[in-house]
């Protein structure tokens, strides 16, 4: 499957320049980019028009690193949703009549 994401008109593709981290970090980033690999949630891209900088988040009691990823200009160049996602409390509320209700909390909170 593919999906070409809508840009406003005008917007050139951006590629962020590297950005720098401590070799220990970056140890950690690769661990966890390896082990996303392995788990078939992320893939190799290799002609990509957008580059954004993966931004390390370390948890301080586990020292473990969270990867998040900089989309500060691909939101910028993204159109605004005409439909925004209804507030959690309207779904909490909405489902309140069903006999279950699930709370999914995925992996590493990104999956």
């Amino acid at each position: 499957m593919e999906y070409k994401l809508p840009i406003k008109e005008g917007y050139l593709p951006v590629k962020q320049a590297r950005r720098r981290m401590s070799m220990d970090i970056e140890l950690k980033v690769k661990e966890e980019i390896e082990r996303l690999l392995k788990a078939g949630f992320i893939r190799p891209d290799i002609y990509v028009d957008w580059l954004a900088n993966i931004v390390p988040v370390l948890k301080r009691k586990t020292e473990a690193v969270r990867i998040c990823v900089d989309y500060r200009n691909l939101n910028e160049a993204s159109p605004k949703d005409a439909y925004p996602m209804p507030m959690a409390d309207m779904l909490v509320d909405g489902a309140a009549h069903n006999q279950m209700l699930s709370f999914m909390d995925g992996n590493a909170g990104y999956n």
